[in-house]
């Protein structure tokens, strides 16, 4: 059955090769599809890829190849849980050491310049807890990193 609802991303270029990467680097993930131009036209060659369908982590997306003209931007991030700091650094290793760049709090943007949220599921108990001086100890604490650091979230929330 088709798919009646997508994520629509636009790359300035290489929507194949990120796709390809993020298959590799997250469990559930693949490139189902490239789309490939059949003739030239006006900013391309017949051949040019001009879209790919991929999954990330169950998510359907379509990667538009479509030049300059937009930008990616925080505004849209994909927020990937993790259970152990392994998994933590695992994740934010391959997309920063990728051509990527770290930002703060559990951000980074991969080398296409899509934006990721590298997020312990232990920092979102903390900020959740009932305890709301353990809760702000532990957003302190973030607010100091860049990837997280699972025991530090967890020493904070111990005071």
């Amino acid at each position: 059955m088709p798919r009646k609802a997508l994520v629509s991303l636009w790359f300035e270029s290489g929507a194949d090769h990120a796709a390809r990467f993020y298959a590799e680097t997250f469990p559930d993930t693949s490139l189902d599809a490239v789309h490939r131009a059949p003739a030239d036209f006006p900013s391309g060659k017949a051949g040019d890829v001009l879209s790919v369908e991929f999954t990330v982590m169950g998510i359907p997306c379509i990667g538009i190849e479509g030049g300059p003209a937009f930008r990616q931007s925080e505004a849209f991030s994909f927020q990937i849980a993790t259970d152990t700091q392994e998994e933590t650094d695992r994740y934010w290793n391959a997309i920063v050491g990728n051509g990527g760049q770290e930002s703060q709090c559990g951000w980074c943007k991969d080398r296409w310049g899509l934006s990721w949220q590298i997020t312990p599921r232990a920092l979102t108990e903390a900020m959740a807890s009932p305890d709301r001086a353990a809760a702000k100890r532990a957003m302190e604490a973030m607010l100091t990193m860049k990837k997280i650091d699972i025991a530090a979230i967890e020493a904070a929330v111990a005071g």
